[in-house]
């Protein structure tokens, strides 16, 4: 990898995305796991066909487009399902994400990436892992506005995925995000000196 990148992770509603547009503000772009992952299912894709193929047409909708709602429920539901969906969409994400980062033209780049944990090893030519960080009942209460879901879900949601642990073990850099927007503001521009730094 010619450039420098800096894998962003965090867990779901820690403020990924509120992180990601404190860097963008900066003029640094961040280039997004989930992007990837609606990118690489577009209808008329490899992957869209291999999930129809594998898990049958009622993991589309009526438009043919993958059925997120549906297929959230089911992997949730189904750890081998959820493998196996992983199996498909993860190694075409990756390569999604490291197209962008490579054709980035800027000092550096993000790659915003949720499941990094989960993923470690794949990311092994990325130069920085950062960390955003919030208290579980925060990220619960996001979750249930955000998503309109109720608590156990949210909970279920949370406890699939790495834990806090695991994140911080594999962090360069952490930011706290609790929601105040000029703290998070302020601790993104020091990272982004440090960045510029480390770039060059």
């Amino acid at each position: 990898m010619s450039r420098f990148v800096v894998a962003l992770t965090g867990g779901v509603a820690a403020g990924k995305s509120a992180v990601e547009r404190c860097f963008e503000a900066l003029g640094v772009r961040a280039y997004d796991a989930d992007v990837a992952a609606r990118a690489v299912v577009e209808p008329g894709s490899e992957a869209l066909a291999e999930v129809a193929r594998v898990f049958g047409a009622d993991a589309l909708d009526k438009d043919g487009r993958l059925d997120r709602a549906a297929m959230r429920q089911r992997v949730f539901a189904d750890p081998a399902a959820r493998t196996t969906l992983e199996g498909i969409l993860h190694p075409r994400i990756r390569a999604w994400l490291r197209d962008a980062a490579e054709a980035d033209a800027g000092p550096y780049c993000i790659l915003s990436i949720p499941l990094l944990v989960e993923n470690h090893a794949h990311y092994a030519w990325v130069n920085r892992v950062l960390v955003v960080d919030a208290p579980e009942d925060v990220r619960i209460a996001r979750l249930m506005g955000r998503d309109g879901i109720d608590v156990d879900l949210a909970r279920k949601m949370i406890a699939v995925q790495a834990t806090r642990e695991a994140r911080l073990a594999i962090a360069d850099d952490v930011i706290e995000n609790h929601g105040d927007e000029v703290e998070l503001a302020a601790q993104v521009a020091a990272l982004h000196s440090r960045y510029l730094e480390l770039s060059r």
